[in-house]
């Protein structure tokens, strides 16, 4: 990467309303509170294009809120083969969206599990979806980005350094 670049990441999965605007916001949290929020953006969105427009799921916004983050901003965004030039990394919430991208992505690009970050999780682990459950998915799905954001951050400062 060169000097004076910003360096691009974006977190997907299904229809960006739950996992990856969750993502998206502790990722840039974390990065901001390591000194790297000016040389770093992070965006989310979706492979489904159900909830272009819409905001955030408001279990996920409440979750986020009541931790001390802000997502009142999230608008949903469909991933498209055409985004894989935008960004420098691209991290999936699953292997089914990490398939749905690996399909489209250059041969050059490989898409990434979010949590392949976080040095306590087992190899392949996913963020479960939490749109079909209760509260406790969400908050389950904070504790878990929380967990790996750290590892991306460290990632990315490699990265950039």
């Amino acid at each position: 990467m060169m000097g004076g670049m910003t360096y691009r990441v974006c977190v997907v999965c299904m229809g960006n309303i739950c996992r990856s605007p969750m993502a998206e916001v502790v990722l840039r949290k974390t990065l901001e509170d390591r000194g790297l929020g000016d040389r770093v953006t992070v965006e989310s969105a979706g492979t489904g294009g159900w909830h272009v427009g819409g905001p955030m799921d408001e279990r996920a916004l409440e979750i986020l809120t009541w931790n001390g983050y802000d997502g009142s901003a999230h608008r949903a965004r469909q991933f498209t083969r055409d985004w894989f030039d935008r960004y420098d990394l691209v991290l999936a919430m699953d292997r089914d969206n990490v398939a749905t991208l690996s399909r489209i992505a250059p041969p050059d690009v490989e898409v990434r599990l979010f949590r392949s970050f976080d040095p306590s999780a087992p190899e392949g682990a996913e963020v479960p979806d939490p749109y079909y459950g209760g509260r406790e998915g969400f908050e389950e799905v904070l504790a878990l980005v929380e967990a790996a954001s750290e590892g991306v951050a460290k990632h990315i400062a490699d990265e950039i350094d």
